[in-house]
């Protein structure tokens, strides 16, 4: 995970997966291999499309908004793993599913919520 840095456009400090937008004329998957490349610095090795989220939110600290979460369960070489966008991201670092950090990114809890019986079920394949 990563936590947003002071220039992100809200809820600065928090943890978060990693996201992005989708860039035209390419797939939705292209895209996460790009934004997974572009903050992280690894490819993917493997993917798993988990489903998808209608986020609308007010943060206290940014403007309203309104988005469709894709979203996928990647596995990387954690070797590779670094953070590549340094002014997005303060600091990056693993954590378990029963140890996760504070202050959490808004959309983490209902991420985790929805979608960590298939996590831990992919966990336990590999």
């Amino acid at each position: 995970m990563a936590q947003r840095s002071k220039n992100s456009r809200d809820e600065k400090g928090r943890w978060e997966v990693g996201g992005g937008g989708l860039k035209w004329g390419f797939k939705a998957e292209d895209n996460m291999r790009r934004e997974v490349l572009e903050e992280y610095n690894a490819k993917p090795l493997e993917v798993r499309f988990l489903g998808y989220r209608d986020v609308i939110r007010n943060p206290s600290d940014g403007p309203a908004n309104h988005w469709v979460a894709l979203d996928f369960a990647v596995l990387v070489d954690p070797k590779d793993i670094r953070i590549n966008e340094p002014d997005m991201f303060d600091d990056g670092a693993w954590f378990t599913l029963d140890n996760l950090p504070s202050p959490l990114h808004s959309q983490q809890k209902t991420f985790f919520a929805k979608y960590t019986k298939e996590i831990k079920s992919l966990l336990k394949a590999k």
